[in-house]
């Protein structure tokens, strides 16, 4: 099935070459596909059975073709989420980014990371690297920057290190994309998940999903993850939080001290299934698929609003107009590192 599936993901395109390539261990198989350095298929191995907890196809062509959702796995850059009004300042000049969103700049355009074909520069069944390049200008962008994504897989955990080096001062902010659903993709509602974020605070928004730049207590709100809870718990509340991001669409404050700790967990409420979530990001994204509208996936069945959750370990959204929120500024000469693990079981 696996060579078939592989198969299925060749292709030229712009000159250079897409490919599928697997990731194995005792535990785990994860599909890693070059076009947009995303993850195609996140298979945990339980006794006799195979169950992919990550949304999407088993063909390139289903992802090029996409019309509804661009980022089913991929690495989200060089700015993940959103820019309010499409543009922010730098060193004393305004660069203006494209606005692809409600007048914001969602995920850095069209000229993204998610839609670029990544050099592979390393690969076998444990570990694969990937670089590609933003040049000057792209996406309004300044400086040429270069990122590099390793995935690695170590019996139940997939580890992605991020590095990325700027020959001019620029903004950086790099998440990784997957929607999952823990009681397998194409199964339906994930709003009977328990999650749990170890996050006191988050960030209130506006109508165009642009936080207002102060951090909120989520005690005694729908937004209290501390103790693990259903999904659909409090997403349909009369609380205008969630009506401004029609459920769960929010950053929350998950690590201050920049090292690399657990900060989320979710469980199927059917499969038993765990995923729990390491990072050093200061902020991770709860996104709860609200938007996702019927795409058929890799089982047949239509991905529907709130069959997935993401879990984006990522600076906070607008950083760049906040001077609240901790720097995503990346100087000249100098590197950004950063860590994410994926443990399932």
């Amino acid at each position: 099935m696996h060579s078939a599936i592989q198969q299925a993901f060749e292709k030229q395109l712009n000159g250079k070459h897409i490919q599928l390539h697997w990731l194995k261990s005792p535990n785990l198989q994860v599909g890693i596909c070059n076009y947009g350095a995303r993850i195609t298929h996140f298979i945990l191995l339980k006794k006799d059975q195979q169950l992919d907890v990550a949304l999407g196809f088993n063909n390139i062509d289903a992802y090029l073709n996409s019309k509804n959702e661009f980022y089913y796995g991929v690495t989200v850059g060089p700015f993940a989420n959103r820019i309010a009004n499409a543009r922010f300042s730098l060193d004393g000049k305004t660069y203006q980014l494209e606005a692809n969103n409600d007048g914001n700049c969602l995920h850095s355009g069209s000229q993204a990371f998610h839609n670029k074909v990544w050099d592979v520069l390393e690969a076998d069944e444990s570990k694969i690297v990937m670089q590609t390049v933003s040049v000057a200008g792209e996406g309004g962008f300044p400086g040429n920057l270069q990122c590099q994504v390793a995935f690695s897989l170590n019996n139940d955990a997939l580890k992605i290190e991020y590095h990325a080096s700027t020959d001019e001062d620029t903004v950086v902010n790099l998440t990784n994309h997957s929607y999952f659903n823990l009681n397998g993709e194409g199964t339906g509602s994930i709003l009977n998940h328990r999650v749990q974020i170890n996050a006191t605070e988050y960030l209130p928004i506006n109508r165009r999903c642009i936080p207002l730049g102060e951090f909120a207590k989520v005690e005694s709100t729908p937004f209290d993850f501390l103790k693990p809870k259903a999904i659909g718990a409090a997403i349909n509340a009369d609380n205008e939080q969630l009506k401004f991001g029609n459920g769960y669409d929010h950053s929350f404050s998950v690590n201050t001290e920049q090292e690399l700790k657990k900060v989320a967990f979710a469980q199927g409420d059917e499969s038993g299934v765990c995923l729990e979530v390491y990072t050093d990001q200061p902020g991770m994204q709860f996104y709860t698929g609200n938007y996702l509208s019927g795409d058929i996936g890799k089982s047949g069945k239509p991905y529907a609003a709130r069959t997935a959750f993401c879990f984006e370990t990522q600076h906070h959204p607008d950083s760049p107009n906040q001077p609240n929120f901790p720097s995503a500024e990346l100087k000249a000469g100098e590197t950004f590192k950063s860590t994410t693990i994926y443990k399932l079981y």
